[in-house]
């Protein structure tokens, strides 16, 4: 069979479903079908120039990846060393998978210690061999069907009524089994959907639900920051995301703009949220007015990062003044001390006219809590 044509035309069908970098160039053969620079999830191999010691004692594991960032551990013999990017044929049930080689080595341990896997307590699947011409053929066929059977399920589901939306389907490298993803907000009886399928595509079907987060990290997509999903590109747990951690970094409640493509808070809440408590820290009760010769003063807002509370006289609620924190407390401690200085002029580093949008801004949030 010539070479070429094995890579040409499948892997216009898994370069974005398998998360693999393809020039798709027209006329030109491509055989890229493994690199993993590009894929979701992927992981740097920063121990990939040392001896691996498991190797001596005949016994090696390996992380493969497989559609929409998917990933398993799986043992191998250290007779036949493995590389990454290596299509390999992989233990599952029923029959065996086509998957991926990720990463390799030493580093593969510290990646089961991340999540949880230990090696002494879970009997791991084993990678068979390098995948054959033959296996690749079968698995790029499995492949092509995966879209064409998606929309199928999905006017079966409809026309039986469910309420339910199948998001992914993941055909099995050998064709005999296909795991169908779906999202649903209650929970949905699909018997009568499983007969349907197993007539329609005469394989063995799992169905298996997911929540909107882990369907946006297989579809994927770009964010408004304009990078892509993290839940599809590095992300591999999710953690609970509050609309305290918006109060915390001053934002405003704005489901629009705190909203991700899932429709749940934004992850990304989630990343600076310790340092600003950090900070926060070192900052007076923004309840306290601050009281001077020529008036008292009212909180507006913060700037966290550079330590900034800005106030205004409550008679001129328009002015306000950017005050250091350091300076704020020490104006409060002289006010404990039935001690008033002559203006907040003396401390301000920056003075600004408060826009009616502004204003109109600060009202909403604070009216919001």
């Amino acid at each position: 069979m010539d070479e070429n044509k094995e890579y040409s035309d499948p892997t216009k069908h898994i370069s974005s479903a398998r998360g693999c970098c393809v020039c798709t160039d027209a006329g030109q053969p491509v055989k890229a079908v493994d690199q993993n620079k590009c894929c979701k999830l992927t992981s740097y191999n920063w121990l990939g120039d040392l001896h691996d010691p498991l190797t001596d004692i005949g016994l090696s594991y390996a992380e493969v990846r497989f559609k929409n960032g998917r990933k398993d551990f799986y043992t191998y013999s250290g007779d036949t060393p493995l590389n990454e990017g290596d299509i390999v044929a992989v233990e599952a049930s029923p029959g065996h998978d086509i998957g991926i080689v990720s990463l390799t080595g030493e580093l593969v341990l510290l990646q089961m210690k991340r999540k949880s896997a230990d090696p002494e307590k879970k009997e791991f699947k084993r990678i068979f061999r390098r995948a054959r011409i033959a296996d690749i053929e079968k698995w790029f066929e499995a492949i092509k069907q995966e879209d064409s059977a998606m929309h199928k399920t999905r006017v079966i589901a409809m026309d039986l009524g469910l309420k339910m939306k199948v998001n992914d389907v993941e055909y099995q490298g050998d064709k005999t089994k296909a795991v169908f993803y779906y999202t649903a907000e209650e929970r949905v009886d699909f018997r009568e959907l499983i007969k349907k399928l197993a007539e329609a595509f005469r394989i063995r079907i799992e169905m298996r639900q997911i929540g909107v987060r882990q369907e946006a990290a297989k579809l994927g997509g770009i964010g408004s920051c304009g990078r892509e999903l993290c839940c599809s590109s590095w992300m591999s747990s999710f953690q609970s995301v509050s609309t305290n951690s918006a109060r915390i970094q001053q934002l405003s409640l704005n489901p629009q703009k705190l909203a991700g493509q899932c429709g749940k808070l934004k992850c990304c809440l989630n990343y600076e949220i310790d340092n600003y408590i950090e900070t926060l820290e070192s900052f007076p009760d923004n309840r306290v007015r601050l009281n001077t010769k020529k008036g008292r003063a009212s909180y507006v807002k913060s700037d966290v990062l550079k330590k900034m509370m800005w106030y205004a006289y409550e008679d001129d609620p328009n002015n306000i003044m950017a005050i250091p924190v350091d300076k704020v407390n020490e104006i409060i401690e002289l006010n404990n001390k039935k001690k008033y200085p002559p203006d907040l002029e003396m401390f301000a580093r920056q003075k600004e006219q408060k826009s009616n949008v502004e204003a109109s801004e600060t009202d909403d949030f604070a009216s919001y809590i």
